[in-house]
């Protein structure tokens, strides 16, 4: 990479660790874009692994006396793991396309409603029973797709908690599945030396980002942290879309 290049991708990994300290999760919508542009998508999926694993497992702990009552965090990790190794097995048989463009679709409608009745909560019972099988599809597009916020988050947002047990939850929950992308890459030889020491390097800036984040995320007002989860999932859904059909 080019000295341009190389700033670029680290001044987007700063503005991913900002998402991601402040609501806990949007730091690969923000990043492996652009670093895919730079480079190419396997190379971008492969060097944010290591600082994906690092920033889930930095925020699980920094946020462990959070979790919801229960084993709600680890029912949704365990799950989305299982679904995850499904979806991974299933991955030259499952037409991304349709599913994340019917995910994405899904998105839309729930941001629209949520807009309509912000003050609309799922019950916590109803969260508890939804949270099996919510974690596994989630798991199998991560591993099908390499993409669970479109599930997750949503049902995170719609579930209500906190923000604090949004970041424990959502953290756990990709640290879970993340750890194990590790050997799978290895033995698809997508992971290798270079990328692992590139990985490396860029948690420095996203340690960065993440630090300015949960600075500003403590400031936040529920109201405003909902709004921001809103947001990100109408981006999420958009760049989904646009990338479904633009190359069509």
């Amino acid at each position: 990479m080019t000295l341009e290049q190389l700033l670029l991708v680290c001044s987007t990994f700063v503005v991913g660790g900002i998402f991601k300290g402040a609501i806990g999760v949007g730091a690969p919508l923000i990043a492996i874009p652009v670093m895919a542009i730079v480079v190419d998508v396997p190379f971008a999926v492969a060097v944010f692994l290591v600082p994906n694993i690092v920033s889930n497992a930095w925020q699980s702990w920094r946020f462990r006396n959070y979790k919801p009552a229960g084993y709600f965090s680890q029912v949704f990790a365990i799950f989305g793991l299982l679904g995850a190794g499904v979806g991974t097995l299933l991955l030259v048989k499952v037409s991304s396309f349709v599913l994340t463009t019917f995910v994405s679709l899904i998105i839309l409608i729930y941001v629209v409603f949520k807009l309509r009745n912000p003050s609309w909560t799922l019950k916590w019972e109803v969260a508890n029973k939804l949270v099996t099988p919510i974690g596994t599809i989630g798991g199998f597009l991560q591993g099908s797709t390499g993409l669970s916020a479109p599930v997750s988050v949503t049902f995170m947002s719609a579930v209500n908690l906190r923000r604090e047990e949004f970041i424990f939850t959502m953290s756990l929950y990709f640290f879970v599945m993340t750890i194990i992308q590790f050997p799978v890459q290895i033995y698809l030889e997508v992971m290798d030396l270079e990328r692992f020491f590139y990985g490396m390097a860029a948690v420095i800036p996203l340690s960065l980002g993440m630090y300015a984040g949960d600075f500003l995320g403590q400031k936040l007002q529920k109201p405003t942290f909902d709004k921001a989860i809103i947001a990100l999932l109408l981006m999420l859904s958009l760049r989904l879309l646009f990338s479904n059909f633009i190359s069509l």
